[in-house]
C-alpha cells in the first residue's frame, strides 16, 4: 500500500480539502451537530478505508442521506436516540455483508451507473458555479434540486448576478486554467504535487495578496472554509442513548438507514470501478462489512451515517490516487484539522474548491461520454439520459430507481423480441420450425414464446430444443406443456421437445423423426441430393449441425431403407461421410475401401442401390494426404494390399505435370494422383456398368466426384 505514497499523499490532501466542507455541509443539512459530519468523515477515511477492498472509494457522510437523517432525528426527537439507530444500522449492514447480499450490485445496468456518474458531474458543475463566483448562500454539500431556501439549482444560477465577488471569480478562473494546462507544464512530472493541490495553495496566497494590496478583491471569511473551533473532547463526541434500544421507531429508522446507505454504497462502488484507470474490482460484501463497522462506530462516538461517496471518490481518482492509502490519510487529515489546523484550513477560499469540483464534474459528464452512449443505441442511451435528468431534478437514490425502471423496460422489450433462436430447417425437403431456447429462460420470455408457439400453422413440424438450457421458469414450462397436450393435438402439429432436464418435470417428447421415406426419396432429383450434401458440408464446417435423434432413427429405419446417395470413399478415419455431410442414419449407402478403388463387388453393390433401392446420386470421394495413394505412388509391396494398390497405377501414369519426386513423399504429387484416381473410378463406373450408365443418360441418377481436404474439412465436388 505504501509503495504508491508519492501518488496517494498529495491526492489525500486534495480529497481532505474537498471533503471537509462537504462533511460540515451534510451535517448542517441533516440537522445534526456540525462536527458529527467531520466525525463521520474521519471514520469513513480511517476505518472504512482500512477495511474496504476498494482502492479508490472514499467514504463519509453523504448528501443523499441528509433528508433521511433530518427526518429521522425529527421523528426520534433526540440526537442521542438517533445515534442508537445509526449503531443498529451499522450492525444490519455488517450482517448483510457476511450474508453475502452484496450480489445486488451485479444487477445494476452499466447505462444507469454511467448515468449516475454523468449526473453527479452535471450537478457538480451547476452547484459549484455560484461558489466559483462568490455567491455562497447555499452550502457546498447541498446537491438537491429543490433547496432549503426555496430556490432550485437553476434559479440559484440566476441569483449569482445579484451578488458576486470579483476576487472569487479571479481565483476560480485562474485555478481552472492552471488545472487545464497543468499537463503542458514541466510540473506534470512532479507526481507528488498535483494541480488540484496547487490551486488550493494558490487560492490562499492570492487572497493574501488581495488583502495586502487590492482590498476590493479580498475574499472575506464568509466565502472561506469554516471549521468550528475545537473546545475539548466533550464537544466532539456524543454517545448513543442505549436505553432507547427497546423503542420500535429506533429499529425502523435503523433499518431504513441501513437499506438506503447500503444501496447508495453499492451504486457508488460500481461507479468508482468504472472511473478507476486500472478497472480494479472490490468485493461488495466486504464493502458492506466495512460500512457496517464504520456506521456502528460512528453511532458510538456521535457521527452521522456514512456511505461510499462518489464526489470524493471521483476527486480522489482525478487527483491521481493509486491505493486505499489516500482514503485513510484523508481521514487522518480530517482528524488533525479538527484538533489543531482549523485556523490554517479556514484560509482556503471556497472558490478554489469550487474550481476543483467543476473540472471533476466536467470529466464525469464530458461530451464524448454522451456521444458514445448515443452510438450504442436507444436501449442504452435513453436509460442513461433519464437517469441523469432524474438525479439532477430529484436526488441520487430516486434518480437511480427511475433510471432502473427505464432500463428494465428496455430489458423486458429486448427479452420479448428475442428470447430464442427461431429458424426453419429443411431436412429431406420437409420444412421444420425449430425453437432453440437460450441458457436461461425466465418469465420475461413467456409472452414471446407463447405467441410464437400459438401462431404455428396447422400440420407443421416443430422442434423445441432446450439442449443448452440450464434453467426454464415454471410459467414457461406450463406453456410448453399446454402446447404439447392441447394446441399441437388440435392443430395436428408434430412436436419434438428435446434437451429438457428432469427437474423441469417435462420429459423429452419425440413425435417424428427426420428419416427419408420412400415417397420423399422418389420425389428427389439428383441435383437436389447433391445440393443437400453441399449444404450439409457447409454446416459441418461452421459447426451448426442439425439434431439427428440417432436413437430414434434406429427404430424408424428398422422397417426399411430409402437412402438418396451412394458414397464411395476411402477407409481413412478422417472421412466419415455421415459426419462431413451432416447426415443421419439411413441417408446414404456408405462404401469404404482404401484408395476409393472400384471392383466387381463394389460395382454390384452400387447397381443394387441404384436399381433396387432408388438412390439418386453416386459420389466417388477422394481426400488429400491419402495414405493408400501415397503407398501406390511409392510402389509399396505388402501382402494383399499390393494387388489393391496396383489398381491406382492408371491414375499415377496419367499424371504428367510433375516429372520429379514422383513418389509418396511428395504430397502435391499424391493429391494430384488422388484426384485423377477419382476421375478414373467415375469413368470405370460408367464403362463397366451398363445399368448405371443407362440410368445416368436418362437423368435418373448423377455421378460426381469430390475431394475432401483433411486440413479444412471442405469437400470440393466436380463432374
Amino acid at each position: 500500500m505504501f509503495s504508491k505514497i508519492k501518488y496517494d499523499l498529495p491526492a489525500s490532501i486534495v480529497v481532505f480539502l474537498v471533503a471537509l466542507p462537504l462533511c460540515l455541509g451534510v451535517a448542517l443539512a441533516s440537522g445534526a451537530p456540525l462536527l458529527s459530519g467531520v466525525i463521520s468523515g474521519i471514520i469513513g477515511g480511517i476505518v472504512v478505508g482500512s477495511l474496504s477492498s476498494s482502492h479508490t472509494s472514499v467514504s463519509g457522510p453523504a448528501a443523499g442521506l441528509a433528508a433521511v437523517v433530518l427526518a429521522s432525528i425529527t421523528q426520534l426527537g433526540n440526537f442521542e436516540v438517533f445515534l442508537m439507530a445509526v449503531l443498529l444500522a451499522g450492525i444490519f449492514q455488517f450482517v448483510a455483508g457476511i450474508s453475502k447480499l452484496g450480489f445486488i450490485a451485479n444487477y445494476i445496468p452499466s447505462n444507469v451507473i454511467k448515468g449516475l456518474l454523468a449526473a453527479i458531474g452535471v450537478i457538480l458543475v451547476l452547484k459549484q458555479i455560484p461558489h466559483a463566483v462568490g455567491f455562497d448562500r447555499v452550502h457546498q454539500a447541498d446537491f438537491t434540486f429543490l433547496q432549503k431556501d426555496g430556490e432550485n439549482t437553476f434559479s440559484e444560477l440566476l441569483n449569482i448576478f445579484t451578488y458576486f465577488s470579483w476576487g472569487a471569480i479571479i481565483i476560480s478562473i485562474l485555478s481552472m486554467l492552471a488545472m487545464i494546462y497543468w499537463d503542458k507544464t514541466p510540473m506534470k512530472k512532479v507526481k507528488f504535487f498535483p494541480a488540484s493541490l496547487f490551486v488550493v495553495i494558490f487560492g490562499v496566497f492570492l487572497n493574501f495578496i488581495f488583502g495586502k494590496f487590492i482590498p476590493s478583491l479580498y475574499i472575506d471569511p464568509s466565502h472561506l472554509v469554516n471549521i468550528p473551533a475545537f473546545e475539548g473532547i466533550n464537544s466532539l463526541i456524543n454517545t448513543p442513548d442505549f436505553s432507547s434500544i427497546s423503542n420500535y421507531s429506533v429499529w425502523t429508522v435503523a433499518l431504513t438507514i441501513a437499506i438506503v446507505a447500503s444501496i447508495e454504497t453499492l451504486l457508488n462502488l460500481e461507479a468508482v470501478e468504472k472511473l478507476d484507470t486500472h478497472k480494479r474490482q472490490a468485493s461488495p460484501n466486504r464493502e458492506l462489512v466495512a460500512q457496517g463497522i464504520g456506521n456502528t462506530l460512528s453511532g458510538l462516538v456521535g457521527g452521522i451515517p456514512l456511505t461510499s461517496v462518489i464526489v470524493r471518490s471521483s476527486v480522489n481518482i482525478n487527483a491521481g490516487a493509486e491505493t486505499k492509502l489516500s482514503a485513510i490519510l484523508h481521514g487522518i487529515f480530517l482528524l488533525i484539522s479538527v484538533l489543531i489546523l482549523s485556523p490554517i484550513i479556514n484560509l482556503i477560499p471556497l472558490s478554489s474548491l469550487a474550481a476543483i469540483l467543476i473540472l471533476t464534474g466536467y470529466k464525469l459528464a464530458n461530451v464524448a461520454l454522451f456521444k458514445n452512449m448515443y452510438k450504442k443505441g436507444l436501449s442504452q442511451f435513453v436509460p442513461f439520459l433519464v437517469t441523469i435528468l432524474a438525479i439532477v431534478f430529484t436526488d441520487l437514490l430516486i434518480g437511480v430507481i427511475i433510471g432502473l425502471f427505464v432500463s428494465i423496460f428496455y430489458i423486458l422489450k429486448s427479452n420479448f423480441k428475442n428470447p430464442f433462436v427461431l429458424q426453419n430447417e429443411v431436412l429431406h425437403f420437409n420444412e421444420t420450425l425449430r425453437l432453440e431456447l437460450p441458457n436461461q429462460v425466465s418469465f420475461l420470455n413467456k409472452a414471446s414464446i407463447k405467441d410464437t408457439l400459438w401462431s404455428v400453422p396447422k400440420g407443421s413440424k416443430v422442434i423445441i430444443d432446450a439442449s443448452n438450457t440450464d434453467y426454464i421458469d415454471h410459467d414457461v414450462i406450463e406453456d410448453i406443456e399446454e402446447f404439447k397436450s392441447t394446441i399441437s393435438i388440435e392443430r395436428d402439429i408434430k412436436l419434438n421437445i428435446i434437451g429438457l432436464k428432469d427437474q423441469y418435470q417435462l420429459k423429452d417428447h419425440i413425435q417424428f423423426v427426420n428419416v427419408l421415406d420412400k415417397e420423399a426419396q422418389e420425389k428427389l432429383t439428383p441435383d437436389e441430393v447433391l445440393d443437400t450434401l453441399k449444404k450439409g458440408n457447409a454446416r459441418f464446417l461452421t459447426g451448426d449441425l442439425t439434431e439427428k435423434y440417432l436413437k430414434h432413427q434406429v427404430n424408424a429405419t428398422s422397417f426399411g431403407q430409402n437412402p438418396f446417395a451412394i458414397v464411395l470413399s476411402c477407409i481413412d478415419s478422417r472421412t466419415t461421410t455421415e459426419h462431413i455431410f451432416d447426415l443421419g442414419l439411413g441417408d446414404i449407402f456408405s462404401v469404404r475401401i482404401a484408395g476409393n478403388i472400384l471392383n466387381e463387388d463394389i460395382l454390384g453393390s452400387m447397381e443394387f442401390g441404384v436399381y433396387k433401392i432408388g438412390v439418386k446420386l453416386v459420389v466417388v470421394l477422394g481426400h488429400t494426404k491419402c495414405g493408400a495413394i501415397a503407398g501406390a505412388c511409392s510402389n509399396v509391396k505388402l501382402g494383399n494390399l499390393t494387388g489393391l494398390l496396383e489398381k491406382i497405377n492408371p491414375a499415377i501414369d496419367s499424371e504428367k505435370t510433375i516429372e520429379t519426386d514422383r513418389d509418396g513423399s511428395n504430397l502435391v504429387f499424391v493429391d494430384k494422383v488422388a484426384e485423377l484416381n477419382v476421375h478414373k473410378t467415375m469413368d470405370r463406373i460408367r464403362n463397366e456398368s451398363s445399368l448405371i450408365a443407362e440410368y445416368e443418360k436418362e437423368g435418373k441418377i448423377k455421378i460426381v466426384g469430390g475431394m475432401y481436404s483433411v486440413e479444412t474439412g471442405c469437400v470440393t465436388f466436380f463432374s
